[in-house]
This record gives structure tokens, C-alpha cells and sequence, in this order.
């Protein structure tokens, strides 16, 4: 029995055996041209990295983060003078905000806690909210 080389086609007269199937396996039906209106896996993730002029790929957790302010003001020196300011980063118990809560970078963060320590020793910002030092006062 004398077999075909593997890369000549077969001969006209004899049509190739299709595949068989597995068992169970339906026909193929392709996908209609443009008339399926049910959202691709692409199109419920909203829009495509760079539509809104960010070239990076699109994040996982939702919401993006928010910029450092000092970064964004190109504040070099976070100085403990400027008591109006640090005053933004002091929660109502006058405890130290957090990096989460206050945005700032790691750099600015460390900074901003350096400069209301420095403010609190000089007398410039409290150590303690008002309503705790006079409810303990007795």
C-alpha cells in the first residue's frame, strides 16, 4: 500500500474524512456580523486605556488615586510656621491624618508629621482637641 507524502495534497477524486466529533459537541454556527448587540467582555469595562488621555492600562480596584498636594503645588519644604495649612491634615481630635485620608505622598507625609510635631512642642497647634482637655479638666 503505497501512502501520500504528508505536505502533497491528496488527490481530487477522494474528499477528505472530517474530523469526528466528541460526543455531545452541537454544529458550528458563527457568529453573526454586527447584529449581536450583547456587550463583549471589552465593552463592559469601560472605556479603552487613553480615551481620557492616561496611557496606562485600565486599573482593577475602580477608582483612581488621588495626587499628592504638595506634589501637585510643588511644595519643596513643609514648614511648621504655616499653621493654617497643617491644620488641613489634623483630624478633630488633633490626631495626624492619615496617608489614605490626607493624600499625600509617602516623602510629604513624613514631612507634614515632622513639621506638626514641630508645631505641637512650640505651642503653635494642640496636642489634644478642646472638648477632651476641658471634659477631663473636673
Amino acid at each position: 500500500m503505497e501512502t501520500e507524502p504528508e505536505n502533497v495534497e491528496p488527490s481530487g477524486d477522494i474528499a477528505p474524512s472530517p474530523r469526528p466529533r466528541p460526543e455531545g459537541a452541537g454544529e458550528f454556527r458563527p457568529r453573526p456580523m454586527g447584529g449581536d448587540d450583547r456587550p463583549r467582555r471589552d465593552d463592559r469595562r469601560g472605556p479603552p486605556p487613553g480615551a481620557d488621555g492616561d496611557d496606562r492600562r485600565p486599573r482593577r480596584g475602580g477608582r483612581r488615586r488621588r495626587v499628592c498636594i504638595m506634589c501637585a503645588d510643588h511644595i519643596r519644604v513643609v514648614d511648621y510656621k504655616n499653621v493654617s495649612f497643617l491644620r488641613r491634615f489634623i483630624s478633630d481630635r488633633a490626631r495626624i491624618e492619615t496617608r489614605r485620608k490626607s493624600s499625600a505622598c509617602a516623602k510629604h507625609q513624613r514631612a507634614l508629621a515632622q513639621a506638626i510635631k514641630r508645631a505641637r512642642h512650640l505651642a503653635l497647634l494642640p496636642y489634644t482637641a478642646e472638648h477632651i482637655r476641658v471634659s477631663q479638666g473636673r
